[in-house]
């Protein structure tokens, strides 16, 4: 990952909700055309938004609740750094 990915990293939210300027939306736009890694994260990123807002919850057992979030976290922690 780039020093210009992890730039980017804490815009994508505000990118992905259209709060960014345009400017900064078309260089985004440009580095996520050319660079695989981001273009997954913000692939990923919309499906997740996606299915947000048209799911329906459902509640986790909370022992498995634990182990996801845990799990999810150390993942997060080691790709991007705590």
């Amino acid at each position: 990952m780039s020093e210009k990915c992890l730039e980017y990293i804490s815009d994508l939210n505000a990118y992905l909700d259209g709060d960014l300027p345009d400017e900064l939306c078309v260089e985004i736009e440009k580095h996520v055309g050319e660079c695989n890694n981001c273009k997954l994260m913000v692939d990923t990123l919309k499906m997740t938004v996606k299915l947000c807002r048209e799911g329906k919850p459902e509640d986790l057992p909370s022992s498995l609740n634990d182990k996801l979030n845990n799990m999810l976290k150390k993942k997060w922690d080691k790709k991007f750094g705590q």
